[in-house]
């Protein structure tokens, strides 16, 4: 545990992952993204393009690394409902991360998804998701959090899975304490003089009375046309609205908000904000992929929080020992025939 922690971050997007990482010290060692306009994006902020499509790279070309990590797309999987494991990801990208892992053992597997996941076929793929992991020697850890406890001003859910390799003896993994940091809408904004873009002229808008007592959640105050999806407006005393990659409406992809007298969406820029990125990150320059990006990425201030925690089970005397022994008493032990498997 002296050394270095290293990780590889898959379905990378705009590098979410590798910013919180790198914060606490770790070192990242291979990066895949198969969208062209994010791997740009990553390019510019890590100097390196990731790897193309995960499905096409043979997981002997991936890096020797201890951690795992991949906010992986909710794919359908198409026959979960028979619960067979590992066999039932087959055809999913789930099924890459599980086989890199598989092969590599790494440490730990710090994965994201969408909180319907925990859902999904009547919790049927998160089962699958979980024994699958189990089946190639790891101990699953999930929770969902919400970022607006978590100093991010955001609404934003997601399911966090933290899985440990059994052999390193990890018994507990505690998600980290909620922060409830006063921080709101009115806190990321840009100068009026940049945002004159982002200002929605509609003749249907209507305001309503409501108590816009700053809190750490959205507060409707008001609604474009019918008010539908993209079409509520919001107080900047409040929390942003989940970041979106393909919302529609007037305010689609942000939501509306209502900023010295004027409707109007969010910037790019107040996005990165919201999300948790550093104001050195470096943006699309087209908008419309920024604000996918954006709404495709996690909020940076969570993972911090989370690795924090995972670094805190590592460093303990008990999983140093262990990862001690192991690494001198079989340093040929293949980790990954724990439990056969027909793969």
């Amino acid at each position: 545990m002296d050394n270095k922690l290293t990780f590889i971050d898959l379905f990378a997007g705009i590098g979410g992952f590798r910013i919180a990482l790198e914060r606490n010290g770790a070192e990242c060692v291979f990066s895949s993204e198969w969208d062209k306009e994010a791997q740009k994006t990553y390019s510019e902020n890590f100097g390196e393009i990731p790897k193309g499509d995960i499905t096409k790279i043979k997981e002997s070309e991936v890096p020797k690394h201890d951690i795992l990590c991949a906010g992986f797309p909710c794919q359908a999987f198409s026959i979960s409902g028979k619960q067979k494991g590992f066999k039932d990801t087959r055809g999913t990208l789930f099924f890459d991360i599980a086989r890199i892992a598989k092969y590599h053992q790494p440490k730990v597997l710090f994965l994201e998804n969408v909180k319907n996941l925990a859902k999904h076929y009547n919790g049927n793929t998160l089962r699958i998701i979980l024994k699958t992991l189990e089946e190639i020697g790891y101990d699953p850890y999930y929770k969902i959090l919400i970022a607006s406890d978590y100093g991010v001003p955001q609404a934003r859910e997601r399911i966090y899975i933290i899985a440990f390799r059994r052999d390193l003896g990890v018994r507990y993994f505690y998600f980290p304490k909620e922060t409830y940091k006063e921080i709101y809408v009115k806190d990321i904004l840009e100068d009026e003089e940049k945002t004159k873009e982002f200002v929605l002229k509609r003749e249907d808008i209507q305001f309503w009375t409501r108590d816009e007592t700053p809190r750490l959640k959205p507060i409707q105050i008001g609604q474009i046309n019918k008010g539908g999806q993209g079409e509520r407006i919001y107080s900047i005393n409040g929390h942003a609205i989940t970041l979106s990659a393909y919302g529609g409406g007037a305010a689609g992809k942000t939501g509306a908000y209502f900023v010295n007298g004027k409707v109007r969406k969010l910037s790019p820029r107040e996005c990165a904000r919201v999300q948790g990125f550093p104001e050195e990150f470096k943006i699309h320059p087209n908008r419309f992929e920024a604000y996918k990006q954006f709404g495709n990425s996690v909020s940076v201030p969570i993972i911090d929080l989370i690795c924090q925690q995972i670094l805190k089970v590592l460093k303990s005397e008990k999983v140093k020992q262990n990862d001690i022994s192991i690494s001198k008493e079989t340093p040929n032990y293949d980790y990954s025939m724990q439990k056969t498997m027909n793969v």
